[in-house]
């Protein structure tokens, strides 16, 4: 395994559409262990392969075991993610992006998804995911589509790099009437 570079969204790679990965190989496997690697390095949740210049259809997630979600603890790689389903319901949350640093914003998702994909035997996998969790494949998928996070902000915020995370807290603390236990919804 070794750390990739990541892109930042001043490159033109991240604005277009990811390509479809025919056949799990050993080098998507190989990817695929890279970006779980750039991802924990870097401190994130989820990463697309066009964020380490690969424009494939392959994202990891990673959800922290210490949150209070259902879904703390979950890791996942997928190839050729997509939304087979989704909420009409809308949830409203703090975002921020590893190819945007220094920037959140308050981006309204779908609450329910269903996401179809392949996984790394390249078996046909079914994602049903809420919350946190259905949040970040979202915004992993939009990835592969061109699309970064603050195009779909309702708005959208500089904070200092390293100070994220305090950021978000009092985002979501400030949505939820002082509630902090929203933390990164």
């Amino acid at each position: 395994m070794s750390v990739r570079q990541i892109v930042f969204s001043d490159q033109p790679i991240l604005r277009e559409p990811s390509h479809k990965v025919r056949q799990v190989t050993p080098d998507i496997e190989r990817l695929v262990d890279d970006m779980f690697e750039t991802m924990d390095v870097a401190r994130g949740v989820g990463l697309a392969a066009v964020q380490v210049g690969v424009p494939l259809r392959v994202i990891v997630v990673g959800v922290p075991e210490d949150m209070d979600d259902p879904d703390a603890g979950a890791t996942l790689a997928l190839v050729n993610p997509e939304v087979a389903r989704a909420s009409d319901e809308m949830e409203d949350g703090v975002e921020g992006c590893l190819s945007v640093p220094g920037f959140l914003g308050d981006v309204p998702r779908h609450a329910y998804v269903t996401v179809k994909a392949l996984d790394m035997r390249g078996k046909k996998v079914r994602v049903r995911a809420e919350g946190y969790l259905a949040r970040v494949l979202q915004h992993e998928i939009d990835h592969l589509d061109g699309v970064l996070f603050i195009d779909r902000a309702s708005a959208t915020w500089q904070v200092t790099e390293g100070e994220e995370e305090a950021a978000e807290v009092e985002a979501a603390s400030r949505r939820n009437g002082g509630a902090v236990d929203a933390l990164l919804e």
